[in-house]
């Protein structure tokens, strides 16, 4: 995969991933570019297919990651999700940096490529705060929300691994972590 060093954001649901992300990708437009990932879920209200996921059957995905097509994959909460090698691609020939949003599971398979992406952890000032916030969602029912919070607190403690982030922001206030993102990408 040739092109500029991808970017991979990776942190508890709720951290802010996409807020901060919506920022950069308004301010940077043609500079940064989203690797949309394939899941097996169904799409939530006002997502679109091929922009916020591609939304595809089990079995389709299966197939494709059967057959090699995909850098990374990991199963939550029942429903499989991904980075196919051609999403990837399409970023990086619109000659952009392309921007890869993973969970924990996918940082570290990652890390058995040749990628060699920038990665960057988003997390929330507590679990407290990030259970505010996805209950402020209402998106999700109380066992999912259970399990998200369940996950968050897996995932907060694996990303303490030595080595595994090239930079931690704590999302406690957003335009201070818009401000280090920035800083990081913009070199």
């Amino acid at each position: 995969m040739q092109g500029p060093r991808p970017v991979v954001l990776s942190g508890p649901s709720g951290a802010g991933k996409s807020t901060l992300l919506k920022k950069l990708f308004k301010d940077y437009e043609n500079i940064f570019g989203f690797s949309v990932s394939h899941t097996t879920r169904q799409p939530r209200p006002g997502e679109v297919n091929g922009k916020d996921y591609h939304f595809v059957t089990r079995e389709e995905m299966q197939k494709e990651i059967d057959a090699g097509e995909f850098i990374e994959h990991a199963e939550f909460s029942g429903n499989m999700y991904g980075t196919s090698k051609g999403a990837v691609q399409a970023v990086q020939a619109q000659n952009q940096i392309c921007v890869l949003d993973i969970d924990i599971q996918g940082v570290k398979n990652l890390k058995k490529t040749e990628l060699n992406p920038i990665y960057i952890s988003v997390q929330p000032p507590s679990i407290d705060i990030l259970e505010k916030r996805l209950r402020d969602r209402k998106t999700e029912t109380e066992e999912s929300l259970q399990k998200r919070l369940t996950a968050a607190r897996v995932d907060l403690e694996l990303s303490k691994e030595p080595g595994l982030f090239d930079l931690v922001i704590i999302n406690d206030d957003l335009e201070k972590a818009y401000c280090e993102l920035k800083e990081v990408l913009l070199e």
